[in-house]
């Protein structure tokens, strides 16, 4: 019997370099496994993140809700400007529209495994990038979040520390 195209082999699917325009930082490392398993309305990725290195600008989602799982190593979960250690097997939710920016950083020694994933092109999802205004231009006006409800912000800059 042949296998259903639904049932993958993560390790198949070509890992892609994380990054933004205009931007030379390497972004960890991704494995869209969601899509190649078929999955049309969740996003879902495996994320290799090296030391030194986070998985995307801290940002926060008007529509779109995202999770990260720590597989493998521990990571700093950026949190409106507060890092907070996740270590294997620690879960982060971000329900859609709450302001809650985040990112996830390696700032350790060893490289981590992440599992990300949400909601996959959610109509009319806009998105804010606290700490990288230069985002805005880049994105389709309506895509940006003028209003996002943002609470306190800490004083870390969201980047990873270099050594």
């Amino acid at each position: 019997m042949t296998r259903p195209s639904f049932i993958i082999a993560t390790a198949d699917v070509p890992e892609e370099e994380g990054h933004y325009p205009q931007s030379d930082e390497t972004l960890g490392f991704s494995r869209p496994v969601g899509s190649a398993a078929g999955l049309q309305r969740i996003g879902l990725h495996l994320e290799r993140v090296p030391p030194g290195q986070r998985i995307s600008y801290p940002h926060c989602h008007s529509e779109a809700e995202e999770f990260v799982l720590v597989l493998e190593g521990e990571v700093d979960a950026w949190i409106d400007g507060a890092l907070h250690r996740m270590r294997k097997g620690d879960l982060a939710a971000f329900p859609a529209g709450t302001g809650v920016c985040h990112t996830f950083i390696n700032n350790g020694t060893a490289e981590a495994l992440l599992l990300g994933g949400g909601d996959h092109r959610k109509p009319g999802d806009r998105i804010y990038y606290p700490q990288n205004p230069e985002r805005r231009p880049q994105l389709r006006p309506e895509l940006w979040w003028d209003d996002a409800p943002l609470g306190p912000q800490g004083p870390h800059d969201g980047q990873p520390s270099r050594g």
